[in-house]
């Protein structure tokens, strides 16, 4: 109610953030799940008076003790706004995730080969930020990829796929739900000249059956149920890279993959666990 009627009194826009500290890590596309306590933000022309306005919600609200506070936001270009807190990162070694356009500094490159990729997730989830995609990504950069063949399920922005391919890999098989992911995931791999060495498709399509490693950084719930597909999607000794659970959730992830993987000891990082295992 609130939201429709910050939308008639002039909102451009109108945001949703959670309030107390209950998230919602993986909504399905389309879908707009809310919090049990909810901040909004409604974003008004600069021209708007905002004693008038805040009395004209309170109104037709019939809420007189509606809290209101306001804020003067000078304008910028919101869509790149992101850009000024991702800064290059490294991943093991010698791979280092950019944003477009940037590179990494010269004194930590000093003496190495980086392998880097340029990225702009867009609306797409994967930056390397998130632990669970830092996990998977210092994984990659251990790794002997030459040759290989991987499949990428959730690819998000694509950036694993496209670390695979320019650490070595053959050919790279990248999926998700989302459409925001397919589109971010190529235009990514357009960036970093990989285009031809990748496959990008929304996850109702077949899966290929002859993958070197799988990288699945999603949540628990779908990893359990997916591990049958897993284990049909690749060759005996092909490596599965699991990441996207929280600590605590690992032992029901490992007992879904126990019948087709040999496991390894999990990894965490800031509560968030990776799982590696090896086709039988």
């Amino acid at each position: 109610m609130v939201e429709e009627v910050c939308l008639a009194t002039g909102a451009l826009s109108v945001t949703l953030a959670d309030a107390g500290d209950n998230p919602i890590l993986e909504p399905a596309p389309g879908a707009t799940p809310l919090w049990p306590s909810v901040t909004l933000s409604a974003l008004y022309e600069a021209s708007i008076d905002p004693i008038d306005l805040t009395n004209t919600l309170r109104t037709e609200l019939n809420a007189p003790d509606l809290a209101v506070t306001t804020e003067i936001l000078a304008d910028r270009v919101w869509e790149r706004e992101w850009l000024k807190d991702f800064k290059p990162m490294r991943f093991g070694n010698r791979l280092w995730i950019c944003p477009g356009g940037q590179t990494p500094p010269t004194a930590e490159i000093n003496g190495t080969h980086p392998i880097i990729v340029q990225l702009d997730p867009g609306l797409a989830f994967g930056t390397g930020t998130h632990p669970t995609t830092a996990l998977c990504l210092e994984w990659l950069d251990s790794a002997d990829l030459t040759t290989s063949r991987v499949l990428d399920i959730g690819c998000g922005s694509g950036v694993l796929a496209i670390a695979a391919l320019l650490l070595g890999a053959q050919h790279a098989h990248a999926i998700d739900i989302d459409p925001q992911a397919l589109l971010a995931t190529a235009e990514n791999a357009e960036r970093n000249k990989v285009t031809a060495s990748l496959r990008v498709e929304a996850a109702d399509r077949p899966w290929p059956a002859d993958c070197n490693v799988i990288l699945a950084n999603i949540l628990a719930e779908p990893l359990i149920a997916l591990a049958p597909q897993f284990a049909a999607a690749v060759k005996p000794g092909a490596a599965l890279v699991l990441s996207g659970l929280l600590a605590g959730q690992e032992g029901q992830v490992i007992a879904a993959c126990a019948p087709w993987f040999a496991m390894q000891a999990p990894r965490e990082l800031n509560g968030w666990m990776c799982l590696v295992g090896h086709r039988y």
